[in-house]
């Protein structure tokens, strides 16, 4: 090969800056600040990934999910990619053409849900109620009674409403219609009341950079015994190959058979986020949540500012503020990041220009982080006028 003989094109070959990211307060809908301790994790050095130390390192990752989900599925992995590729995962697996699922939809991720499934050919039915509301026990089991689905999808921890969704029976109504009961747990892991085996839960995902600090790239999904009974009984083969949990399971199970290369350093951080979580406790985390959020709803009632979603069914890792009449919304969180360099998120959806949603997750939700946010939240509201 006589590399000199080539033509080489130098148009796109500019000189950049060394990487410098200026540091923010990351209090939006994710992601949240990572832990010092992930990231001194993900900056190890890499092993190959049918390597030993990396095998052993899949095992503590396995159990100590089952830990943070309160489950003993045999079959709990993380998915090489962000939170929408664990939720795909799970029913691109479960969903085969023509079956019927149930999604309740009271915010934009119920929504996402649905599309995903009608891409996968399932007969989609939902149940909707306004965002910011939840499901009653009654009105779920009149859904099952009236669609008789093979899967009930819900959205426990709406990220874009600051909704958490109940779900104490609704195992129970599922087993009795003969239902999967799938779960989006993306902004309650680590961060709220979870208890998958208590609830029966068949199936659930999450993602990284929510409650866990860790950053986005690695998501959590797990499969209980009702759910891999339905996937190893499919007709047709897994639409998706690379999210296909019929191969992952040999990769994940006894054999370690190569399916793809998993991202070493992304696995390093969510052991490293785990293990921070079973240090500290669940009962201890989900209390210091709780606590954390209560000051920041009683700091906004003190500044007359108003939470979208009702006391008994609020978040503590994602509250919704309603924007006050007369407040541009842009401008608040334009100055809020200018100025005090704080990331909070405008609303999605039927909330977007209605809402600030602002989280409080893991390594942020400290008495610190609610105090910058409610002193620098009253500046960027004043003159904020429209």
């Amino acid at each position: 090969m006589e590399i000199e003989h080539y033509v080489i094109n130098e148009t796109h070959r500019i000189q950049t800056q060394q990487l410098d990211v200026y540091p923010r307060f990351l209090f939006g809908p994710g992601p949240s600040n990572a832990h010092p301790r992930i990231l001194q994790a993900m900056s190890m050095r890499m092993v190959g990934h049918l390597d030993p130390q990396f095998l052993a390192l899949m095992d503590e990752i396995q159990e100590l999910l089952r830990y943070a989900w309160q489950t003993d599925n045999r079959f709990t992995i993380p998915v090489s990619g962000t939170g929408s590729a664990a939720m795909e995962a799970s029913l691109a697996n479960l969903i085969e053409p023509g079956d019927k699922i149930l999604v309740g939809v009271n915010g934009y991720f119920g929504n996402r849900m649905v599309d995903m499934a009608e891409r996968y050919g399932a007969e989609v039915h939902q149940l909707r109620c306004p965002w910011g509301e939840v499901f009653s026990l009654e009105e779920i089991r009149q859904g099952l009674e009236k669609y008789r689905p093979a899967i009930l999808g819900l959205v426990h921890a709406e990220t874009s409403t600051g909704a958490c969704q109940p779900f104490d029976g609704i195992g129970d109504l599922c087993r009795q219609y003969d239902c999967l009961l799938l779960a989006d747990t993306v902004t309650s892991l680590g961060g709220v009341p979870l208890l998958l085996d208590a609830w029966k839960i068949d199936v659930a995902y999450s993602g990284s950079q929510k409650c866990l600090n860790c950053p986005p790239g690695i998501a959590p999904l797990t499969l209980g015994d009702r759910a891999l009974a339905k996937l190893k009984k499919r007709k047709s083969k897994v639409a998706n190959w690379y999210l296909d949990m019929t191969m992952l399971m040999n990769y994940w199970g006894e054999n370690r058979t190569y399916h793809h290369t998993a991202p070493i350093n992304m696995n390093y951080g969510l052991r490293e986020a785990l293990r921070i979580v079973a240090e500290e406790g669940l009962e201890a985390r989900w209390k210091r949540h709780q606590t954390i959020a209560q000051s920041l709803w009683d700091g906004l009632a003190e500044m007359d500012l108003a939470c979208h979603v009702a006391r008994e069914y609020r978040l503590p890792s994602l509250t919704t503020v309603v924007i006050p009449e007369g407040v541009d919304d842009k401008a608040v969180r334009q100055r809020l990041l200018k100025e005090f360099n704080i990331e909070i998120a405008g609303g999605l959806g039927e909330l977007s220009g209605k809402v600030w949603r602002v989280g409080l997750m893991g390594f942020n939700s400290r008495s610190a982080s609610v105090a910058l946010l409610l002193s620098a939240l009253k500046i960027a509201i004043a003159g904020a006028g429209k």
